[in-house]
């Protein structure tokens, strides 16, 4: 028989939808239950519960953590509440760790403090690490009174970084070895476990002292001789990270070397943790998520079912900020009313130049963003890289300008309209290039993200740009 895996998007894709369609039944037969005069709970207990309910239950437990995560997103609250009280209570931690903040909240929310302490408990202490800032403190206290004086130093120890910083991160689960022992002593060790921490591509090499002197990967341990010390099979150079670095930094180190596990080690160079690949994917998305809610003005994650003054406090800042420029651009408009009344064409041909301007901002902020985010640039670069911007805009203002410049001349039967046409279009884009580069630096230089609000700022600038620029030269030329 052959089987045809599905693609893990549509096998995601049709679990939301089979829990949908049980939640749609559960609710059917609530609601037939509240219209009909019979005992309810007899009903419930024999329709919703036994049939729907343990259907749904079924579903539920086959179900990755990472995948019911998913679903808990993408139902409104209610429903959300619903699975939630429906999941396994063993499984709730792992669940957390994996939702978005926002719907985090409305789950540790919903549940008491004992069911918030089982959850905890189920975690390791760097997984708790993840979890703590978003729990009661009370629970906190609670559960790490349960745990032993190594764990409750390890997660004292990633509650003393920031979120931003490797030491939040690094997993304490790892297997080190001493350098003077033999290839097939570490292998009769590793044989003691039950099974290795997840992911494990290599074991760590240390002194005596706890210091990091290499690393052994797995692939190599397996096919060198037994007999051989580990010494010399280990690999000495090795990418190493401190607690206080940042996580990003690190997360592009693993896409460049292509990591899976990396060391991490204090000032002494003696080994305290690791960082592993799932982590720092982890860290990969979130950046990427964070700089796309930023560039759009949206000041954090929203929950898509968040209630309407949530979501409003989360956009109004830079909603503001647009009804200012907006405001600006529109008096840029109104000081030439006399030209607009004068030569009609104006009016339609203004949101080109300044849309175009918008579009050509937007392309040279999202270069600098990303250089800025991935170290790339720096501030001396900032004159070469603005002078090469604006060559890339003059050229493409004048093909995209002398294009739109024929067909005005076409359109309205006037060659002085088709020239004033390229050249606002020309001046817009070299405009547009000049702040798409010094917006990002110049929040960069004062410690702010690049990515928040660029976008907007961008618009703004080449809409009151673009609208001036045009209606200017047509006043001076045209009237």
């Amino acid at each position: 028989m052959n089987v045809v895996e599905k693609k893990p998007a549509d096998r995601l894709q049709d679990n939301l939808a089979q829990v949908q369609r049980l939640i749609e039944r559960h609710r059917l037969v609530e609601g037939l239950v509240h219209r009909q005069d019979m005992p309810r709970h007899d009903l419930v207990e024999s329709i919703v519960h036994k049939q729907n309910l343990a259907e749904l239950q079924h579903k539920l437990d086959a179900l990755h953590p990472a995948d019911i995560a998913y679903i808990l997103e993408a139902l409104p609250p209610e429903d959300r509440l619903l699975v939630w009280d429906l999941v396994k209570a063993e499984r709730d931690g792992e669940i957390l760790l994996e939702v978005s903040d926002a719907v985090r909240e409305t789950l540790i929310e919903s549940m008491d403090q004992q069911e918030l302490v089982a959850a905890a408990e189920q975690l390791d202490a760097d997984e708790l690490a993840d979890l703590a800032p978003d729990l009661p403190r009370q629970v906190v206290y609670e559960v790490m009174g349960s745990l032993d004086a190594e764990e409750r130093e390890q997660l004292q120890s990633a509650l003393s970084y920031r979120d931003d910083q490797v030491g939040a991160l690094m997993d304490f689960e790892l297997v080190k070895i001493r350098a003077d022992v033999s290839c097939e002593v570490v292998l009769r060790y590793l044989r003691r476990f039950d099974e290795l921490p997840e992911p494990t591509d290599k074991v760590f090499v240390i002194d005596e002292a706890g210091v990091l002197k290499g690393v052994l990967p797995l692939r190599k341990l397996l096919v060198s001789d037994p007999e051989a010390l580990v010494e010399d099979v280990m690999a000495t150079e090795v990418v190493a990270f401190h607690p206080d670095e940042d996580a990003e930094d690190a997360a592009l180190a693993f896409e460049r070397y292509d990591l899976v596990t990396a060391p991490v080690v204090d000032a002494d160079g003696r080994l305290i943790g690791r960082l592993t690949v799932d982590e720092m994917v982890d860290v990969i998305r979130e950046e990427s998520e964070s700089d796309m809610l930023n560039m759009a003005g949206l000041k954090e994650e929203e929950d898509l079912f968040a209630p309407v003054l949530d979501s409003v406090k989360n956009r109004w800042a830079w909603l503001a900020v647009n009804l200012v420029t907006a405001f600006v651009a529109s008096r840029v408009i109104g000081a030439f009313e006399g030209s607009i009344e004068r030569i009609v064409a104006l009016a339609a041909l203004m949101p080109i130049v300044a849309g175009i301007g918008g579009n050509s901002g937007n392309q040279t902020t999202t270069m600098i963003v990303r250089a800025l985010a991935m170290g790339q640039m720096q501030a001396s670069q900032a004159l070469r890289l603005w002078r090469k911007e604006l060559g890339v805009g003059l050229i493409n203002g004048l093909v995209w300008g002398s294009a739109l410049g024929v067909l005005a001349w076409a359109l309205y039967g006037s060659l002085p309209l088709g020239v004033v046409m390229t050249t606002a279009m020309t001046l817009n884009l070299m405009l547009a290039a000049t702040i798409g580069v010094f917006i990002p630096m110049t929040m960069a230089r004062l410690g702010r993200d690049p990515a928040v609000g660029s976008s907007v700022m961008i618009t703004a600038c080449t809409d009151s740009g673009g609208f001036f620029i045009f209606l200017g030269l047509a006043t001076l030329f045209l009237m």
